[in-house]
């Protein structure tokens, strides 16, 4: 058999792990494995397992009887983030089936009871996956009901289960990386790393070693040697964003990998096999980068498999009401305070052409839950950008921003105060004319200052002909307590035996 039999007989089989201190028992499942088309790699030491894992081939299943000295939190960490994919079958006792349940997950283990014919043992393999497909149902979409962000999440979802390159295209801050997140966590590599790069924030000449990682000594400043992103991502998702901004040479880099699934560290020849799926994301047109020279149309093509095109924000602006929401309970759980708008700040906010989009939105979320804690925010409460003073007279608000902007408790108490007043003026009309404490001058009258006096002179009056008691001076003037405590506040008149009894 020449070296070329030997490399194709190696790829083709598929060697599923035992791992069981009884060897007579491990040999039987071995046998078992070997029915289903399986090599079977017996291990018996918890070192020689934790070795396995490191490797980067992973098995199709790991079968796992019982064992001694085993780190199970280990375990279950590896088999969490490192072999996420593949099925578990716990054929020993009840202790190492409860123990890889706890650390791994139900939906990955399957109890099998020994010994078991190949039949039930490929079965058992298979269910496991279909259980863990059932889990992607809670990956986190982009925020919103619009048909634009209802087509986006369908791309994702039927991209997530291929390997295919996937290319985001949209403006900045449209959410192109909660995209490539969400595509992630609805694959079958959620379990490994999703690393992110910003090919457009690092210069070119740091790019290379970024990505892929350099040798102690293999340039200035190269004082130990250090994995790149794409062996930080391996198995799991290397996510290029602003890749239209990546220098040329670099492309021709990014392209061989791409093609060949091999690359090489800074400093060293030694070639690095890779498993990773490339999603990249960027806001230019690169046609038109294609056009200039400044982007390679080969590369294109590669990262082009799969676009998907996030919308821009004033093109879905019926989200708006559901993405504020979004942020402000996002705010909640880092500890600021909510943010509710008031119909007309959204009325005001839907006009406005967000060339920030969805990240300008969150930040403005964010600043009002400092500025405008635990209370409604409305129109005057926007920053002077987002409330244009021809806007404001379009839709008939210009008015509205003479006031102060009351939370709704505060709003509540004003209208009591002003029903309060309707009376009295009601009260004031009733009277004959002739029976008016004053006659109006032939110039006139400022009639808000008058009033303000005579309701300061009678409760003052009041007061003294309670003693000083505001609820019998409350009684006396036909008004709640509460009331009168809030105009004695805007009058200035509580002293300290009225101040003492609140």
């Amino acid at each position: 058999m020449n070296l070329n039999d030997t490399q194709a007989r190696s790829l083709t089989i598929q060697q599923a792990v035992v791992y069981d201190s009884d060897p007579g028992r491990a040999e039987k499942v071995a046998d078992v494995l070997r029915e289903l088309s399986l090599e079977p790699l017996l291990i018996d030491h918890c070192a020689l397992m934790r070795a396995m894992i490191q490797t980067p081939n992973n098995p199709p299943a790991l079968l796992v009887g019982d064992v001694a000295d085993c780190d199970w939190v280990e375990l279950g960490a590896a088999l969490r983030e490192q072999l996420s994919d593949i099925p578990v079958v716990a054929y020993g006792s009840s202790t190492v089936a409860d123990q890889l349940i706890a650390h791994v997950g139900a939906p990955r283990v399957r109890r099998l009871t020994f010994p078991f014919k190949s039949t039930v043992l490929g079965t058992a393999l298979r269910m496991p996956a279909q259980a863990t497909q059932a889990e992607v149902g809670e990956v986190a979409m982009p925020t919103g009901s619009s048909a634009a962000i209802r087509d986006v999440t369908r791309l994702i979802r039927q991209v997530a289960a291929h390997d295919s390159s996937v290319l985001i295209l949209g403006e900045s801050g449209t959410g192109k990386e909660l995209a490539a997140r969400a595509v992630h966590e609805a694959s079958p590599r959620r379990q490994r790393p999703f690393v992110a790069i910003n090919c457009g924030a690092i210069p070119a000449e740091l790019l290379e070693s970024e990505l892929f990682g350099h040798e102690k000594g293999s340039f200035t400043g190269a004082i130990a040697a250090r994995k790149g992103r794409f062996e930080i991502a391996e198995g799991g998702t290397l996510f290029l964003d602003e890749i239209g901004d990546m220098s040329l040479p670099m492309q021709v880099k990014l392209l061989r990998v791409l093609q060949e699934r091999v690359f090489e560290r800074v400093g060293n020849h030694t070639p690095i096999r890779c498993n990773v799926r490339i999603i990249a994301a960027t806001h230019r047109n690169l046609e038109e980068s294609i056009a200039k020279g400044t982007f390679r149309e080969d590369l294109f093509y590669r990262l082009n498999v799969f676009p998907i095109e996030m919308p821009a924000l004033r093109t879905r602006i019926d989200d708006l009401a559901m993405l504020v929401r979004d942020f402000s309970e996002r705010n909640v759980a880092e500890g600021r305070s909510r943010v509710e708008l008031t119909a007309r700040a959204l009325k005001v906010l839907s006009h406005y052409p967000w060339p920030g989009n969805v990240r300008e939105l969150g930040n403005l979320i964010e600043r009002l839950s400092i500025l405008c804690p635990n209370r409604l925010v409305d129109v005057a409460d926007l920053p002077l950008k987002y409330r244009p003073a021809d806007l404001l007279a379009e839709l008939d608000l210009s008015a509205d921003l003479q006031l102060p902007v009351e939370t709704l408790e505060s709003e509540l108490e004003a209208e009591e105060a002003l029903d309060e007043d309707r009376e009295v003026m009601s009260m004031l009309a009733s009277e004959p004319a002739e029976s008016a404490v004053v006659q109006l001058p032939p110039d006139g009258i400022d009639l808000r200052d008058h009033l303000f006096t005579i309701e300061r002179d009678l409760i003052q009056q009041a007061l003294s002909r309670a003693g000083g008691t505001v609820a019998h001076a409350a009684r006396l003037l036909k008004l709640r307590r509460t009331t009168l405590v809030e105009k004695l506040r805007k009058f200035h008149m509580l002293n300290e035996a009225a101040a003492s009894e609140l």
